[in-house]
């Protein structure tokens, strides 16, 4: 047993309880996306960012932005109709969501955050954080944004 495994069993649990099929796969790794991306054999935009976004309120979100993208904060404070939002400090996304930065993804988080995809994963599959460093969860990203009643919404740009 790996220090791991708690956090892949609760991803793994929870999409059994969502009724989500997916792949985790352990990868070495990467300093990059774009790293980590040719590790697992797919184009960068193929890895899906799950970033924890934080309210005014003190209440967070995820929004998920392909990996060759960036995430769009005024289209995304249009979308959730706010006029503030902010990344938070690291202890405060593992506070949140219950996983270390580059590790985070909806599925078993500690919390069940609202979700907000970029239109441009609907209909593919997709590789995200898994919960724990050193792994890849494989997931169609259709029946991710069904399972969590994700809003689908333009809420990225091309990075510079």
């Amino acid at each position: 047993m790996t220090q791991a495994d708690p956090a892949l069993e609760r991803v793994r649990a929870a999409a059994s309880a969502r009724h989500l099929d997916i792949e985790i796969r352990e990868r070495p790794a990467a300093k990059s996306l774009a790293e980590a991306a040719a590790l697992l054999g797919i184009d960068p935009a193929g890895i899906v960012k799950t970033l924890v976004v934080k309210r005014s309120d003190d209440t967070f979100l995820f929004a998920l932005v392909p990996g060759d993208r960036a995430i769009s904060w005024p289209k995304l404070r249009t979308v959730v109709g706010v006029n503030k939002l902010q990344l938070p400090d690291a202890d405060r996304a593992l506070e949140a969501t219950g996983y270390e930065r580059g590790t985070i993804v909806p599925i078993g988080s500690s919390h069940d955050w609202p979700v907000f995809a970029d239109e441009q994963i609907v209909g593919k599959r997709i590789a995200m954080g898994a919960g724990a460093h050193g792994y890849s969860l494989f997931v169609d990203a259709d029946d991710l944004i069904a399972a969590y009643g994700a809003t689908v919404a333009d809420i990225s740009q091309p990075t510079d």
